[in-house]
């Protein structure tokens, strides 16, 4: 017997017992289907980060409370906090070099307020020229001006987000809103740069630490001048804090850096999550070999006759063995299938992808269950004693 009838007996007996395929090839669908989609989601997210880094322009460098790094308690930064107001200006005078704009920043968030609407947003504490270094652009009105942030004025530029949660398709220009019990006057909106920042409202950095009895900065924010050198300024920015600051005090980190970080955690996590999934690859690996030993049972008769008219223990072997793995081969394509379906609708909210080494991956990997769980019903079913067989009731 060659392998294309071998390859149509067991086509022949798997589609006589068509429901119980269809169970058993369900736990390799599932197994597949969540490895595909947690690769596809850690994608997606790591897609998510690099799309706001890229809205926030280039060359920024950010300096941050602390001593940043993997592994490293972030509450640790925030307790250690000494960066103030005094550390911009040391960066103006000992490294402005290579200085194209950079702003002081207080971040927070707040309930913001206006008559009886109310919205949950992100609140950034900025400099004057804050909207050139973050690169965001204004839509209606103005954004903030050296003299309010001096004068801790109660001004504010607000995202889209808010505005369309607060005043709807009105416009918000002099109108008020409420932060912590303090009265702002909407003197801005700026235009749609993602959800991330079109939930924001942006203040002077000083009312900020005014209102919300913030002692210290968030962190500084730094444009480079296009084609300046990045390492080179970041050893300046550090040389001009470092007159004040211990080196375990701060950190002077680039956008890259901050991003290359960021995806290698997420990276690690894709791992560990598509491992995770994969372990129902696994159950669904022993229910394939559970079926196989039951179908080996029920067909005893069918192995002895088939024996007794000269199929060989490798014929038998390799019939029960392209059984296991067109059941896994069919689940595992189904899997992708339906991971390619799910992975659409989910592009409506973030922007996911299905890499190429996934999807082999996890083929590969199902096909190679139905191997390894249908082994060991082959050759059970391959040492049958003929006689034994014919024999059986």
């Amino acid at each position: 017997m060659n392998f294309i009838d071998t390859f149509r007996t067991s086509s022949t007996a798997i589609s006589a017992n068509k429901v119980r395929a269809a169970l058993t090839m369900l736990g390799v669908i599932i197994g597949v289907f969540a490895v595909v989609m947690m690769v596809a989601l850690g994608q997606g997210a790591q897609n998510f980060i690099t799309d706001q880094f890229e809205q926030l322009g280039s060359n920024l460098i950010f300096v941050s409370p602390g001593k940043s790094g993997v592994g490293r308690d972030p509450a640790e930064a925030l307790t250690r906090n000494k960066l103030d107001d005094k550390h911009v200006d040391l960066i103006k005078t000992h490294a402005n070099e290579n200085i194209s704009a950079l702003s002081a920043w207080v971040s927070t968030g707040s309930t913001v307020v206006h008559k009886n609407k109310s919205y949950f947003a992100s609140v950034s504490g900025l400099d004057y020229n804050g909207n050139e270094v973050m690169n965001y652009e204004i839509d209606k009105g103005r954004f903030l001006i050296r003299s309010e942030v001096k004068s801790k004025a109660k001004v504010a530029v607000i995202g889209k987000l808010v505005s369309e949660e607060l005043f709807g398709q009105s416009s918000p220009i002099g109108e008020s809103i409420k932060m912590d019990n303090n009265s702002y006057k909407v003197i801005g909106t700026f235009k749609e740069k993602g959800q991330n920042y079109d939930n924001g409202v942006i203040i002077p950095y000083t009312s900020a630490k005014s209102t919300f009895s913030i002692k210290n900065l968030s962190g500084i924010v730094i444009k480079l001048k296009e084609g300046a050198p990045v390492e080179v300024s970041m050893n300046q920015i550090k040389r001009a804090v470092s007159r004040d600051l211990n080196k375990d005090d701060f950190s002077v980190l680039s956008q890259q850096d901050i991003l290359g970080s960021i995806q290698e955690i997420l990276g690690m996590l894709t791992l560990a999550i598509g491992g995770i999934a994969g372990i129902s690859l696994l159950v669904g690996g022993i229910g394939i070999m559970n079926i196989m030993l039951v179908s080996v049972t029920e067909r005893t008769r069918e192995i002895g006759l088939r024996k007794a008219v000269g199929a060989t223990p490798f014929n038998i072997a390799s019939q029960f063995l392209i059984e296991s793995v067109l059941i896994s081969f069919g689940g595992g394509s189904i899997g992708i299938i339906l991971a390619f379906i799910a992975n659409f609708a989910a592009q409506s909210f973030i922007r996911t992808e299905i890499p190429i080494w996934a999807i082999a991956l996890a083929f590969g990997f199902s096909v190679g269950v139905g191997i390894l769980f249908g082994t060991y019903p082959a050759i059970k079913a391959a040492k049958k004693d003929p006689i034994e067989a014919l024999r059986y009731e």
